[in-house]
């Protein structure tokens, strides 16, 4: 007996799972549920941060805002999960067979039991966010046509004020208004200060572009012609893509492609592109270059100015000379003396019309008068009295003749109508009725014309001239 108990006790110190079997406590069941939370707070607590690497598949974005992916390698596959309220701070769009790292802490999805990732970061490997993130906006808006060259507006020709929507301390507006000021003398600039990069530069960058849309329409709506904006650049110097991120964001670039003024991006240097440069009306390699296209219509139209007035200037000089030494030619030829005798005959014919004309006036003017005279005599009380009593008499005389052919036309339709009356009369049924015949009608109205059209017995009415006979048939007697 002392040796089993040794051997027991021996067991029971090398063997925690034994010495389980004979814990009361132990021996009772887990739920699914008891034993998946134990699952979880086990993982939470033994992995609360990890990195892992592998390559996305079965990427979606789920009408709630939240990311579900797989992360996988040769070997294994990983669910994740990345939450709206984080996945706004990722820049880029993850997509299927994408290699990332991303780091989170690993849970369990209790309802499936299965454990999950729970990424809290996420950043491409080989090629960074941010360029992803540049690429998939770019060829997103491209597909909307957004960038169609047929949206594309040109300067115009002089621009008169221009808007500038950079920042205060940078050195792309001192840029802009060096250049302006050394090559043009009429354009004024119209500058709204915004932020160029960090959090919320997009929004002020766009908001910035509609207030001076808004700032031309009023001016177009009060007739301030003279305030209007003509163009507007956007823009600003040079730096990292973190640091020209705010031109990439989509915000500005609807803002741009809204705007009823044309834009001219100028953002960096030569060798960086955004997206405000795809959807902008013109692109500018630096802020100076944007000033340069505002002002090289002015300055190349005044240097044209200038070279067109010296060659016209040469050109009158030239051409003077030439008139002169013609006219000194013509001064000294006999063909000169031969004009001045027509010039001489001319002038002697042009006297010799004028008294002709002259003398035509004359009489016309006294024939026109005397009509006159006779008309002023016609229009006076004498006159006027003598037209009245004339159109008077011709009134009563037309009227006389009016009421005889009315009287006559009278007498003759109404002899027309005792006519038409007689031979009305005459083949009136009723006349015949009066002259001793009469008509002999069944009850229902129908004529009776022969002895084959009533029987013996029948009723019949005999139609009269003043009246009608009810007669019943005692014999038929046929001819």
């Amino acid at each position: 007996m002392v040796g089993i108990e040794s051997i027991y006790h021996s067991v029971e110190m090398r063997s925690p799972l034994l010495q389980n079997l004979f814990s009361e406590s132990e021996r009772r069941p887990l739920t699914v549920s008891e034993l998946t939370a134990q699952v979880r707070e086990a993982l939470e607590v033994r992995f609360p941060s990890v990195w892992v690497e592998g390559e996305i598949s079965n990427f979606k974005d789920h009408t709630s805002g939240h990311w579900y992916f797989t992360i996988k390698d040769e070997g294994a596959q990983l669910r994740a999960t990345c939450f709206r309220n984080t996945n706004v701070y990722i820049r880029f769009r993850p997509y299927d067979g994408l290699k990332v790292r991303a780091r989170g802490h690993l849970t369990v999805y209790e309802p499936r039991g299965e454990y999950e990732l729970c990424v809290e970061s996420l950043d491409p490997v080989g090629i960074g966010a941010l360029r992803i993130a540049f690429e998939q906006l770019r060829d997103r808006l491209a597909a909307e046509g957004l960038f169609d060259q047929s949206l594309k507006r040109p300067l115009p020709l002089l621009p008169r004020r221009v808007g500038v929507v950079t920042s205060p301390s940078g050195a792309a507006i001192h840029d802009i208004l060096h250049v302006i000021t050394r090559r043009t003398r009429t354009v004024s600039i119209l500058f709204v200060p915004v932020r160029v990069q960090g959090e919320g530069a997009g929004q002020e960058i766009a908001r910035a572009i509609a207030l001076l849309n808004e700032y031309h329409r009023q001016a177009l709506r009060d007739g301030r012609f003279d305030d209007c904006v003509d163009a507007i650049i956007v823009g600003r110097g040079g730096g990292s893509i973190e640091d020209l991120w705010a031109f990439n964001e989509e915000e500005v670039a609807r803002a741009i492609r809204a705007s009823t003024i044309p834009i001219i991006s100028a953002v960096g240097h030569e060798t960086d592109f955004t997206i405000a440069d795809f959807a902008a009306d013109l692109r500018a390699p630096t802020p100076s270059a944007a000033a340069e296209m505002v002002a090289a219509c002015e300055d190349g139209l005044a240097a044209r100015i200038a070279d067109l007035t010296r060659s016209l200037g040469q050109a009158a000089r030239l051409r003077t000379l030439r008139a002169r030494a013609r006219l000194q030619e013509a001064a000294m030829s006999p063909g000169f003396d031969e004009a001045r005798a027509r010039l001489r005959s001319a002038l002697e014919r042009t006297a010799e019309l004028r008294a002709r004309l002259e003398a035509a006036i004359k009489n016309r003017l006294r024939s026109e008068r005397q009509r006159a005279a006779e008309t002023c005599f016609r229009i006076t009380p004498k006159g006027l009295s003598s037209r009245l009593l004339h159109d008077r008499i011709r009134l009563t005389e037309i009227r006389a003749a009016l009421e005889a052919r009315i009287e006559m036309r009278i007498e003759d339709e109404k002899s027309r109508l005792s006519r038409a009356v007689t031979s009305l009369e005459a083949l009136s049924p009723l006349a015949v009725l009066r002259r001793g015949y009469a008509l002999v009608q069944k009850e229902d109205g129908a004529l009776v014309r022969s002895t084959d059209d009533v029987r013996e017995g029948e009723r019949i009415d005999l139609r009269l001239a003043n009246g009608k006979l009810r007669c019943r048939i005692e014999a038929i007697e046929s001819t």
